[in-house]
């Protein structure tokens, strides 16, 4: 199971390298490393940025790949040699790309973030983009759900398989900041948002991105959670854990 990676995507914006180092020359090694000691099961956490802006939403797993971010060029690169290594030495390997996940856990992305900066000032809420971005999220149980059966329902069947993983809807980035705000019993928060180019929140950034897991449904998952379900879980969580920490 191949989750060692840099997820933070804005960070490439200034250190491109960072991605090419962590995510794709650390999957090149893995692939060595697998190759010469004759292990031959992978399943990779890739991600949805490797679509890039899509021009429908949902997206299925036979859309383009396009990556506008260093990051989702990154994870497409992985995908690319671990195909190569399955064809040329015999690798199975079963390629997973998540949606946001999120949980109690959650130390970046725009949960975390809001959660944080409504610690700090909870008269004011600073929002990347113009805030009509959408996402899908998904809770970290179900995204684990998902992978065990998307292992043990391909692995050893097939040599190469690509999911979605995500739930069946979406929200926006201001439906977040709500989640956040009534969460933690604040009122009359102002929002100010930082819209970049055409809303989003930085160079790299995608409008909108939501995730066809007909797929993946079809060999038996089920997301428990949707979105704002899964937003709101988290958002109570992560108040717990911050406030035990003292922050």
């Amino acid at each position: 199971f191949h989750y060692a990676a840099n997820p933070e995507v804005r960070v490439s914006t200034t250190n491109p390298d960072i991605h090419f180092n962590e995510n794709v020359v650390a999957t090149f090694n893995l692939l060595e490393a697998m190759r010469k000691n004759d292990v031959k099961q992978l399943v990779f956490a890739s991600s949805s940025s490797v679509y890039g802006e899509p021009e429908s939403i949902p997206v299925s797993e036979d859309a383009p790949i396009k990556p506008v971010s260093v990051y989702g060029a990154s994870k497409a690169a992985c995908e690319a040699l671990i195909h190569a290594y399955c064809n040329l030495y015999g690798l199975e390997a079963v390629v997973l790309r998540y949606a946001n996940v999120i949980g109690p856990r959650l130390r970046h992305g725009v949960v975390y973030d809001f959660i944080v900066k409504l610690y700090k000032n909870p008269k004011q809420l600073e929002i990347l983009g113009d805030g009509t971005q959408k996402r899908s999220y998904i809770y970290i149980d179900d995204a684990v759900e998902a992978t065990l059966i998307a292992y043990n329902r391909t692995a050893r069947r097939r040599q190469f398989e690509v999911y979605n993983v995500g739930s069946e809807d979406y929200i926006t980035v201001k439906d977040v900041a709500d989640i956040a705000v009534e969460t933690m019993g604040l009122k009359d928060v102002e929002y100010v948002y930082r819209p970049v180019g055409q809303g989003v929140g930085w160079r790299g950034d995608v409008k909108n991105m939501a995730l066809s897991i007909n797929k993946i449904k079809n060999i038996g998952f089920k997301p428990l959670l949707n979105s704002t379900e899964a937003v709101r879980k988290t958002a109570l969580m992560l108040q717990k854990t911050l406030n035990r920490e003292g922050k």
